[in-house]
């Protein structure tokens, strides 16, 4: 396997004007456009006749992630408002654990002027019906926690930011909080505020997981009527849990991909999905560049006995890649066995770049990712250089770009 470290990212860029980026979504999702890249040749058709183009028998696998209010304005005592972004739960270290919790929680959380948080708690106002309701945060706190189970937490989070406490009056939990006080964190691209509009188009219309901040947006364009279509012509569909973080925005900063720290997101994957993609001979078509890093990261999981793929292991431990799509996958059985499990609790940083040999994702679903990103590297990995063509198509057949933007079906020329 090729090292794409010293992969140039200005290699990945195009022009893309602020008017060929969607800033709303279409009235009828799955009225949008549909780029089909089908080994080589270039076609569009629109998204609701997906489950036509999708081979009867087939496994599509879905990111049942549901994007939470992540972002929170809070106060000073001088009245200087101060915005937080939760990134990613500190204690409980589990997502839904936390989202259960009264009174008290940790995150990792990324600050709006930071700077000017010098010291001493913030504080906000909220009603949940009826009730007024004081929720404080607080800067690199003391947990108290029982001397028997008091954990040693870093400062910073696996995807960055600030180790903050909330805590609040009366007798809610962190989601109820969040639901009541938090505002939906709508892409920076956008360049607008979030409306009242996006609770909903900016959630797909299976999510159920409460985690990301980020919506796992190829899935945007499925509606119901699609979903029942794919059920009619026979295709299986799996969903697995990767709670995307802020970093998916992050941009490529160093010249070389080298350079670049790739965020950690957390993932679950049931034993159901498993066995069926076992079932399938190993192969699946991913709703997503999320569902695509998290099969592919299954794979490493099952060859290297972890519950976390590092950055580059593809490309450092060749060696480890030994086993067979269905051999590792096995192994990932295996390990739930041995520890009774029936869902699989992990993380990745896996980065997706040309040199990296595809195992389980066989085609790809996905929008129209930016300039010189994590994102576009692995759709070049996926179909090679042309990915110039599919994006020159889109630039002048008037498709719609980014997260509330089109869509395209890609279909490499020769099976990984």
């Amino acid at each position: 396997m090729t090292d794409p470290r010293t992969i140039q990212i200005k290699d990945y860029s195009y022009e893309l004007a602020d008017e060929r980026i969607a800033k709303f979504p279409l009235a009828e999702r799955d009225q949008s456009k549909l780029l089909i890249y089908d080994r080589g040749e270039i076609s569009e058709r629109h998204f609701y006749d997906i489950p036509s183009l999708l081979p009867k028998g087939s496994l599509l696998v879905m990111n049942n992630t549901r994007v939470i209010q992540a972002r929170l304005y809070f106060y000073k005592e001088t009245g200087a408002r101060v915005e937080i972004l939760v990134l990613e739960p500190a204690l409980p270290r589990e997502y839904q654990e936390n989202f259960a919790q009264r009174g008290r929680t940790a995150w990792f959380c990324m600050v709006g002027g930071l700077k000017k948080w010098k010291q001493g708690p913030l504080t906000a106002d909220v009603s949940i019906d009826g009730e007024d309701i004081e929720v404080k945060a607080e800067k690199e706190p003391t947990l108290n926690q029982p001397v028997g189970e008091r954990k040693t937490l870093p400062l910073v989070g696996d995807g960055g930011g600030v180790l903050i406490t909330f805590s609040w009056t009366g007798n809610y939990t962190w989601s109820e909080i969040l639901e009541a006080m938090g505002e939906l964190p709508i892409p920076p691209y956008l360049n607008r505020e979030t409306e009242e509009s996006d609770k909903q188009t900016y959630q797909t219309v299976y999510s159920k997981i409460e985690g990301s901040v980020a919506a796992p947006t190829a899935g945007l364009h499925f509606t119901q009527r699609v979903l029942d279509e794919l059920d009619i012509r026979g295709i299986e569909r799996e969903e697995v849990t990767l709670h995307v973080g802020a970093g998916t925005f992050r941009p490529v900063k160093s010249e070389d991909i080298g350079g670049h720290d790739m965020h950690t997101e957390h993932i679950a994957v049931s034993r159901h999905t498993i066995e069926k993609l076992i079932e399938h001979g190993g192969r699946a078509i991913a709703v997503g560049t999320t569902s695509v890093r998290t099969l592919e990261s299954l794979y490493w999981m099952g060859c290297n006995g972890q519950t976390h793929v590092s950055q580059w292991e593809p490309y450092e431990k060749p060696e480890t890649a030994q086993l067979s799509v269905l051999d590792s996958l096995s192994a990932l059985l295996k390990f739930m066995d041995d520890n009774e499990l029936d869902v699989l609790h992990a993380s990745t940083q896996i980065i997706i770049a040309p040199g990296y040999r595809y195992r389980i994702v066989e085609r790809m679903i996905t929008n129209f990712h930016q300039p010189q990103s994590t994102l576009l590297l692995l759709v070049s990995a996926f179909i090679g250089d042309d990915w110039h063509r599919v994006y020159d198509y889109a630039l002048s057949h008037d498709f719609r770009f980014l997260s509330y933007g089109d869509s395209s079906i890609l279909i490499p020329r020769q099976t990984h």
